[in-house]
């Protein structure tokens, strides 16, 4: 099984994974809610329908990798970019403002990711305040 469709670059479901395993990497673990979220969202989302799951472990495996390199926070975001049509880049930030916001916490790294991502996809600022405020609605607790 590939990651990859041809040469280096990304399927969109790749993508997608990679943009969520960004995100949780970002304060240097992962949290079980993060974990949690994602395995929802690749169950349950229609675009993942199509989706071969038993790929998941090594996309993931794939993306930490690349974020060993010490360009690979910016690699990585430029292979996310190339791989999705523009439509599929708002789904993207989408995706990442939830796995932030599956934990109740979005620390300063996360934040500043997300900003990262909102730049390197380029999500219009208004679509993603939108975007953001709809995360942090689904996910609030009492």
């Amino acid at each position: 099984m590939q990651v990859i469709e041809s040469g280096d670059r990304l399927d969109h479901h790749a993508a997608l994974i990679y943009t969520m395993v960004l995100v949780s990497a970002a304060e240097e673990r992962v949290t079980d809610e993060e974990l949690e979220a994602m395995t929802r969202i690749v169950r349950y989302l229609p675009i993942f329908r199509s989706f071969d799951k038993s790929r998941i472990m090594e996309i993931g495996r794939a993306c930490v990798e690349l974020l060993r390199d010490e360009d690979g926070l910016d690699v990585g975001i430029a292979k996310i970019k190339a791989a999705l049509p523009p439509r599929l880049r708002e789904t993207a930030y989408a995706l990442a403002c939830d796995i932030v916001a599956a934990d109740g916490l979005a620390d300063q790294y996360e934040l500043r990711l997300l900003e990262m991502l909102r730049y390197g996809l380029e999500v219009d600022r208004l679509v993603a305040a939108g975007i953001e405020r709809g995360a942090r609605a689904r996910h609030q607790q009492v």
